[in-house]
């Protein structure tokens, strides 16, 4: 039997899968992700968020995929890992996710470059002059982005009316994607909202894994972990969501391997030790400059 199982849950409540249903929203994301609903209805053109690894980047675009879910006026399409050879590798993408017509050329030639962002122009005219659709196109990992993908990108905005863009861009990208942007004026001058994401504080940590206990399932009135564990687990990520999560997740696994009722600060300080023991240090639990060792949460 699975451990949220036994600790009263209805589902896991610490997976690191990107689920929306799990995201909290502290004041940051909730003020990043209704800025870049107000900017998709506006039709401005294109919105960047930067993060360090682990602040939330990714399940911040899948609530931002679930909110577009629920609106009839929107088409589109989010690309997880946008590292693409050529402008025209790109295109081919783009007209096959969205499924604009287009007859492929047998070779790749300049000719067929040019076909492409024609087919895109048409597709972007119908769907959002003639239908009066938004059409958004959604990058996570962002700084994956190379100059002629973003140079791609900034081509795409040009093709607008008097009024709005014809495409909408929502760019997630960790923070090394800001020096690429910032040497390419002409793609920095069309940010209509940029936005970065800290992590968390020690009270939204505390809310952070409150709130995910409870979606879970969870609905004790006994505090399942003690306001020292919390602390020692911020100290230790230093707010970083991802981190939390990753900790809590084995913190609630070795409650149930010592049959307790609660996480408390020992229990986190074995955990962490453990771990580092483990080699787990290089990277692979609290990601970001923000690495702590087991000493400095005392």
């Amino acid at each position: 039997m699975a451990y949220h199982s036994l600790l009263g849950f209805k589902k896991e409540p610490f997976s690191t899968s990107p689920d929306p249903e799990f995201f909290y929203l502290t004041r940051e994301h909730d003020m990043a992700l209704t800025n870049i609903l107000i900017e998709l209805r506006l039709k401005r053109g294109l919105t960047v968020i930067f993060g360090d690894i682990g602040t939330g980047k990714t399940t911040l675009s899948r609530k931002l995929v679930q909110e577009l879910r629920s609106r009839g006026d929107m088409i589109f399409h989010m690309i997880l890992n946008p590292s693409f050879d050529s402008e025209e590798q790109f295109l081919t993408s783009l007209v096959r996710n969205f499924n604009v017509d287009y007859v492929p050329q047998s070779a790749p030639t300049m000719s067929a470059i040019l076909d492409l962002r024609d087919a895109m122009e048409k597709f972007l005219i119908q769907k959002s002059v003639e239908e009066r659709q938004t059409i958004i196109l959604i990058i996570d990992e962002a700084q994956k982005l190379n100059l002629t993908t973003l140079e791609v990108l900034r081509v795409l905005l040009n093709f607008e009316t008097n009024e709005y863009k014809l495409i909408q861009l929502v760019l997630l990208g960790q923070l090394e994607l800001y020096p690429k942007i910032v040497n390419m004026p002409n793609f920095l001058d069309r940010i209509s909202f940029k936005y970065t994401l800290n992590p968390l504080s020690p009270q939204e940590t505390k809310e952070m894994i409150d709130f995910r206990i409870r979606k879970a399932g969870y609905n004790s009135s006994m505090d399942l972990f003690s306001n020292e564990a919390i602390s020692a687990i911020y100290n230790y990520s230093r707010g970083y969501p991802r981190s939390v999560t990753m900790l809590c997740h084995r913190l609630l696994k070795e409650l149930v391997i010592q049959n307790k009722r609660i996480v408390d600060q020992a229990i986190v300080r074995e955990v962490i030790e453990k771990e580092r023991q483990a080699g787990w240090e290089r990277n692979q639990i609290i990601q970001g400059p923000a690495f702590q060792r087991i000493q400095d949460i005392s």
